[in-house]
């Protein structure tokens, strides 16, 4: 192989590294924007758990 195939070689290589990265990079923050609305939403009805300590605490079901 010539010098400038392994250089053109090499690049392709560190740009697909840079690639890899960013790609990760991106889906931790989705996976951080997730867990922030999960934990609004366990927030929300501890809440609501609070106010109305009956609710959801008995389940009626007829066939």
């Amino acid at each position: 192989m010539d010098i400038a195939g392994l250089s053109v070689s090499m690049s392709q290589v560190k740009a697909m590294g840079q690639i890899g990265m960013a790609v990760l990079d991106k889906t931790m923050e989705g996976g951080e924007d997730l867990a922030a609305g999960m934990l609004k939403m366990m927030d929300a009805a501890a809440m609501e758990r609070s106010v109305n300590p009956a609710v959801g605490g008995q389940m009626d079901i007829r066939v």
